[in-house]
């Protein structure tokens, strides 16, 4: 962790927010969880096929990794490279590849 006196002097100024040791972690309330997904209604009625728990939904790498590359992460290529791996239908994965092409 770095100290407060270097990212003070890192910065060229003074550090007003106490830092302090991570202690506890908490989930972001459902609504909040992979938003940039949540946003696109067809790849959400996919993932809500897969996880039919809201825990699954969450904890899901393939939800986290879509929702990435739909918030601008991630080239095209790295998204071709992982796409078949990522649970989506035929029409799920065509629709995100030309989400990502179209937002590059």
């Amino acid at each position: 962790m770095e100290s407060r006196e270097s990212i003070a002097a890192r910065t060229d100024g003074k550090v007003h927010t106490e830092i302090i040791a991570y202690s506890e972690f908490y989930l972001a309330e459902l609504y909040h969880q992979k938003y940039q997904l949540q946003l696109n209604r067809n790849l959400m009625r996919e993932f809500k096929a897969i996880y039919s728990a809201n825990e699954d939904f969450v904890n899901s790498t393939a939800a986290a990794r879509v929702n990435g590359y739909l918030g601008g992460h991630g080239s095209l290529s790295q998204l071709q490279a992982e796409l078949s791996g990522l649970g989506l239908s035929a029409a799920g994965a065509e629709n995100l590849l030309h989400i990502v092409r179209n937002s590059r």
